[in-house]
């Protein structure tokens, strides 16, 4: 069963509120923002496992955590 995705429209000074179906063009740019979001999570992901590997590195070779965090 498909979802009907829907736009919901306030006025503020009125308090009326408006639901519509979102158009396919307002569906397809609400994927393009959800396929970059995951995008960039996916890109600080793995910046942050390069740091954690980087770190697991140098207190291989000797380094203590203060040497390590002057770098």
């Amino acid at each position: 069963m498909s979802e009907i995705l829907k736009a919901v429209i306030v006025n503020a000074a009125t308090g009326e509120t408006i639901e519509r179906p979102l158009t396919a063009e307002e569906i397809a740019e609400r994927d393009s923002w959800q396929a970059e979001y995951e995008a960039r999570q996916a890109q600080a992901e793995a910046k942050a496992t390069a740091r954690e590997s980087a770190l697991a590195k140098l207190a291989e070779l000797g380094l203590t955590a203060d040497e390590v965090a002057a770098l």
